[in-house]
């Protein structure tokens, strides 16, 4: 299964990246995942890059749970090939791309933020990383579960957090849009104390910026005039 699994991973690289040359395509084993993950790593002692897919296609247009939550869209792995640091990884969630036995439908829509899910996450990074510092760079749900890796695992030494678009707390997200509470996720309580930019769109529809602003604070938002949720193609993070 995991021979399998590892294939079908690779075929779908060889059509996914803009230009991949200086990239591997490799799975994680992360918890009771395996974990797909796309990995430049050149240098051994500089601090890693990594990108933090979102919730991908976890809902179909008539808000269904669909079987396979992998990405529709490819901003957040063209963001990461574009980034020229030596360190850069790219992770997706759980169930993307690689659809493990521990996989459940709970895994891309209640249960997104879960315990599992989150350290499932966090085992990842660590295998990428080691002891290397990280910059974590979380898109749409992905900034969720930045946020709560920082605070459950403060073993991996984040220089700093960048939200892209980024959910801020799934509980009052979902109560904005009158949908169901996600019940077996974890929730961010409280701000991880580190170094941190939310960068907010403001046209975007799915994580409103009259939402963002709520939670993240003043001075650590980017607000991209005419941008949508999936319109950070080109953004130029700031890194320092």
């Amino acid at each position: 299964m995991r021979l399998l699994l590892v294939f079908l991973l690779l075929v779908g690289c060889t059509g996914a990246w803009v230009s991949p040359d200086d990239f591997e395509c490799r799975g994680v084993a992360a918890g009771e995942y395996e974990i797909a993950t796309y990995q430049k790593i050149t240098d051994k002692n500089a601090p890693v890059h990594i990108y933090i897919e979102g919730d991908g296609h976890a809902f179909n247009a008539y808000g269904t749970p669909t079987r396979d939550p992998t990405p529709r869209g490819k901003m957040m792995r063209k963001l990461a090939v574009r980034d020229l640091w030596a360190n850069v990884a790219y992770v997706a969630r759980p169930c993307q791309f690689i659809m493990s036995p521990a996989c459940s439908e709970s895994d891309w829509t209640d249960g997104r933020f879960s315990a599992r899910v989150v350290d499932s996450m966090a085992a990842a990074i660590k295998g990428i990383a080691g002891r290397r510092p990280v910059i974590l760079i979380g898109y749409s749900g992905g900034g969720l579960i930045s946020g709560l890796i920082i605070n459950r695992h403060p073993e991996i030494q984040v220089k700093k957090w960048v939200t892209i678009a980024g959910v801020p707390n799934h509980t009052a997200w979902t109560k904005h849009f009158g949908d169901s509470p996600l019940t077996k996720s974890l929730d961010l309580e409280e701000l991880p104390d580190v170094p941190a930019i939310h960068y907010v769109g403001a046209r975007d529809r799915v994580v409103p910026p009259e939402l963002s602003r709520k939670f993240w604070p003043t001075d650590q938002i980017v607000e991209i005039p005419g941008a949508g949720h999936t319109d950070f193609e080109n953004l130029d993070i700031d890194f320092n």
